[in-house]
């Protein structure tokens, strides 16, 4: 029979993904909880707006419109809007053509929704445009003769809910643009930063096993990268389209440009832990400097995390990453093999994405990379 401390120890993992996964959803949860704010708001005032002020009897597919624009990709609501309007139009138009020339039933159904799926397809409609075509087509070619007349308030219940969507989304409730991405941004951060260090452990005690392991975290962390940049889309359309947020333009710019330079300082990151786990399996030799430069680096990750937070100036994370590029400048005048150089070479790489994310130009950050490798 096993023992209590091996059913502990079996348990421990699983208590461990749980709650992981426990704290994954809060996080999603206070990230998006504004958008179920959102949809329920655009709901009933969309169905109040049809039905009350524009006195249409069926005023249902006003709200799913609504809805269907507040679910939309962060970022891509007011596209959204304009697809969802077109595709109604396209399918009013197809079905009516078509009912015209060959009549109703289930054959003429299914052809009607062909052709308008293929048009919106032909115009390179999204999968949105197609839906709501091939959705509204079906109800034009089996509710018309039942149902005459439907094309106009269709129409106008889909402009309803696009519209009290867009209103919801950036004047009567928009989200604060700063505060989502800060938000988003603080576990993206704190993984990057504590895979870079995981990674720097692993080099200092030649633990090969143990780099491929910090290698697959930073694979699965493609969904967190995705989330930061759904976040920044999301705010700029609020920052570009709102006059409530139209005052923190400036600063969600200064943030999208510093996300982009750190979206390609966590790939090239990737590559350097690759090539760390080849320096090991290699059995290359591995002088101290190397691992104190991957630590240092990512101790500059850790610091632009907190100073990004902050929304202070990030001048101790740009120290910390320089003095990361010195020990590696350093590890590349000792004994060391052509995997370790090539870590060297993906640390500068990195670095040089991390200098530009806190706000250092071009040509200012490869400057000082290349005084910094050489020990100036």
């Amino acid at each position: 029979m096993p023992s209590s401390a091996s059913l502990r120890s079996a348990a421990d993992p699983v208590r461990g993904r749980a709650a992981g996964v426990g704290r994954d959803s809060w996080r999603r949860l206070r990230t998006y909880l504004i958008v179920a704010v959102q949809a329920g708001l655009a709901a009933a005032l969309s169905w109040v707006v049809a039905r009350q002020v524009l006195g249409n009897p069926e005023p249902t597919f006003a709200p799913a419109a609504a809805v269907g624009v507040i679910a939309a990709a962060l970022g891509g609501r007011a596209r959204r809007t304009i697809e969802l309007v077109a595709g109604v139009v396209l399918g009013i138009l197809v079905g009516d053509l078509l009912i015209l020339l060959v009549g109703t039933g289930p054959w003429q159904t299914a052809a009607i929704v062909f052709l308008a799926v293929s048009t919106a397809a032909v115009v390179r409609g999204s999968g949105a445009l197609m839906t709501q075509a091939g959705g509204t087509a079906v109800l034009i070619a089996t509710l018309t003769p039942a149902t005459p007349d439907l094309e106009l308030p269709r129409t106008i219940n889909a402009l309803v809910g696009g519209l009290v969507g867009m209103f919801v989304v950036l004047v009567l409730a928009p989200l604060n643009p700063l505060r989502t991405v800060r938000r988003v941004a603080d576990p993206t951060l704190d993984l990057f930063a504590r895979q870079i260090t995981a990674a720097a452990e692993a080099l200092a005690r030649g633990d090969a096993p143990r780099a491929e392991e910090v290698l697959d975290r930073m694979r699965d962390a493609e969904s967190e990268l995705a989330r930061l940049d759904e976040a920044i889309s999301a705010a700029h359309e609020v920052v570009r389209l709102s006059p409530v947020r139209w005052r923190r333009r400036r600063t969600l710019g200064a943030y999208q440009r510093g996300a982009e330079h750190m979206d390609r300082a966590f790939r090239n990151s990737r590559t350097m832990v690759r090539r760390i786990g080849t320096t090991l399996r290699s059995g290359e030799p591995v002088p101290p400097d190397l691992p104190a430069a991957v630590e240092r680096f990512g101790e500059a990750v850790r610091l632009l995390h907190r100073e990004f937070l902050d929304a202070g100036e990030p001048v101790q994370a740009r120290e910390r990453v320089l003095a990361a590029v010195r020990h590696g400048g350093a590890a590349c005048r000792q004994d060391i093999g052509f995997s370790g150089t090539v870590v060297v070479s993906q640390l500068r790489t990195a670095a040089n994405d991390l200098l530009r994310a806190t706000g250092v130009p071009q040509d200012e950050a490869r400057r000082l990379v290349r005084r910094a490798a050489a020990g100036r």
